[in-house]
């Protein structure tokens, strides 16, 4: 399995059009402007389910009015192509619910 650090971490999101995440050291995250405590908790549920179908599960923070969304895979201390997968259905599911990603708090 593909360990994804640096530069060839932030070449994987561009590549994967996963342009609402931002690389880390060891993870990628995004913060996605739910706008309301309502459409955060209908995300984060849609997302859980997500996480449980695809064994691999994201750092998540609800709060008002966004929803914050951090992945690594523990065992490799790297992002994988299960992140990079996870993510591109994360994003998907914020679309679907009209949920854009915006500036991300570190």
């Amino acid at each position: 399995m593909t360990a994804y650090t640096g530069q060839n971490l932030l070449d994987a999101l561009d590549s994967q059009g996963l342009s609402d995440w931002q690389g880390r050291s060891d993870s990628i995250g995004t913060r996605l402007l739910t706008g309301d405590f309502a459409t955060g908790l209908y995300l984060v549920n849609k997302i859980g389910a997500a996480a449980e179908e695809a064994g691999h599960h994201p750092d998540i923070t609800l709060t008002f009015p966004h929803v914050d969304i951090q992945l690594t895979s523990h065992d490799t201390g790297a992002v994988t192509e299960r992140d990079l997968d996870l993510a591109g259905k994360i994003s998907e599911l914020a679309a679907s619910a009209g949920v854009k990603a915006g500036p991300d708090a570190e």
